[in-house]
């Protein structure tokens, strides 16, 4: 490191500061990240049936019409403890957004020290005891950055990049939340929508044994006959204390969720018995419309920008570092004190060159390559985002065709035990056969249940692909700030 100083090149010096510019790449994504290719902003695949094109809310949980659920989000948004992790990251890099703007700053510092001493007259080769007196440093010194080829500049883009990122990053979290919360509260519906269905197929189980009993007692039914529908009893029983469980569980990983012990759960949750529904289509946007909502991608594609910024601040270290300083104070014996005799001041231009280039070089290679690898992140992110939300839909297509074909199992069911009980009450039947008939309905409404099951899991997947749960609005569910529309933003 080479450092110059000179009282007379202030006017050559403020040439060069007026000529002054910021090296290294302007941040433009290249032409052929994926995102730019008009495949990732196409349409989705689908039968159309139960998604259509308009884009989604933002809160998407609403569709529900479920107002437990949201009061549930609202809550698991102000105390999530992973979203309060996301929101002290945040303004963390807020905080070193304003630490790299302070750069551009002028450092003023300042002392002061008095102290009562005695020179050692060896030191300077003399044998005549120094006075002893009380001497004094006091100072103010300023130092401006001319910042002439951007490093201050590019750290500042970076930094502000970083910053965006975090944004995005908290965003996800708001997504992961909503997606979570509404899946366990779901689960708890489903599983007891499951219970109610079971407990109905193990009361006509009861029957049966009832008449198998009967039917033994009056020698024409076999001991085997007993302990075969005894056995099936106990078969379906023996799957209520898993479904309970279950169930259970999903309560405590919702109260989890909303910041509280998992025992602290609420008995009230455990009262619904009806999965959830949406009255109408999924509404699942487009490519284009996808990869702006997603935050993952915006953060991807904001720490790209951050990594390119950081090769222009590497890149600067190449030149000079141009400082203006000034200093004024006094300094001397405290007997005098601010007089002319101990006043100073001084100002003038200061320069530092890093002449060893290969390590400088070296570093901006390194940058360099870290653009190349968040470049490679960013088109990986918009890849999985993409097939993320296809994977999503397609089986989410592939579950209600099978919700339909089992619903018309079900209608089938519904309409033999219906004519069964009718020709029970004519006399045309008997108990057995009637009461056969309400067994299989019973089991088809087990099948329609597991099925709702699968497709509020599946509804419920396709909305967390699409990246749904933070306002785009530019009002944040935790914190108001300005987020841009234009997603991603693809100039510095």
């Amino acid at each position: 490191m080479v450092a110059l100083r000179a009282g007379r090149l202030s006017a050559p010096l403020a040439v060069l500061v007026l000529a002054g510019c910021t090296v290294g790449p302007n941040y433009k994504l290249p032409k052929t990240a994926v995102i730019n290719n008009p495949a990732a902003q196409a349409s989705f695949i689908s039968d159309g049936k139960a998604t259509q094109i308009t884009n989604p809310p933002d809160s998407w949980w609403k569709l529900y019409n479920a107002p437990i659920l949201n009061a549930l989000i609202q809550k698991a948004f102000s105390a999530n403890t992973n979203l309060r992790i996301a929101q002290a990251n945040l303004e963390s890099v807020e905080a070193l957004l304003a630490e790299a703007k302070a750069g551009r700053e002028a450092s003023v510092s300042s002392d002061a020290a008095t102290s009562y001493v005695q020179q050692s007259a060896e030191s300077v080769l003399q044998h005549v005891q120094p006075p002893r007196r009380e001497i004094y440093h006091t100072g103010i010194t300023v130092s401006y950055d001319a910042d002439l080829f951007g490093a201050i500049r590019r750290g500042i883009e970076a930094a502000n990049d970083d910053s965006e990122a975090a944004l995005a990053a908290r965003d996800l979290v708001l997504v992961n939340v909503a997606a979570e919360t509404t899946r366990a509260y779901d689960q708890i519906c489903d599983d007891g929508n499951e219970l109610a269905t079971l407990r109905h197929t193990v009361a006509l189980q009861s029957q049966a044994l009832t008449f198998a009993r009967l039917l033994h007692a009056n020698g024409r039914a076999t001991s085997f006959d007993v302990a075969g529908e005894k056995a099936q009893l106990e078969t379906l029983e023996s799957q209520i204390p898993l479904l309970k469980a279950k169930q259970i569980n999903a309560a405590y990983r919702l109260s989890t969720l909303i910041g509280e012990p998992p025992e602290k759960y609420d008995h009230v949750w455990l009262t619904c018995h009806k999965p959830l529904v949406l009255l109408a289509p999924i509404p699942v946007g487009d490519g284009k419309s996808l990869l702006k909502r997603r935050p993952d991608v915006r953060e991807a594609e904001r720490r790209l920008a951050a990594a390119t910024a950081r090769v222009g601040e590497e890149t600067a270290k190449l030149y000079p570092d141009v400082k203006f300083e000034g200093s004024v104070g006094s300094i001397g014996a405290a007997a005098n004190i601010f007089s002319p005799l101990t006043n100073f001041f001084g100002f003038g231009p200061s320069v530092s060159w890093n002449l060893n280039q290969s390590v400088v070089r070296a570093r901006i290679a390194q940058a360099k390559a870290q653009t190349r690898a968040r470049l490679a992140a960013f088109d990986g992110t918009v890849l999985t985002a993409l097939q993320e939300a296809q994977s999503a839909i397609n089986s989410y297509d592939f579950e209600l065709d099978r919700m339909t074909s089992l619903t018309d199992a079900q209608s089938l069911a519904a309409q033999v035990a219906s004519n069964m009980t009718e020709l029970y009450h004519g006399g045309k039947v008997s108990a057995l056969t009637a009461l056969s008939a309400e067994q299989k309905l019973a089991q088809a409404d087990q099948a329609v249940a597991h099925a709702q099951a699968d497709v509020s899991k599946s509804q419920i997947a396709v909305f967390y692909a699409l990246g749904g749960g933070w306002d785009t609005s530019g009002q944040s569910h935790v914190k108001k700030m300005q987020i841009s529309q234009e997603s991603p933003s693809y100039s510095p």
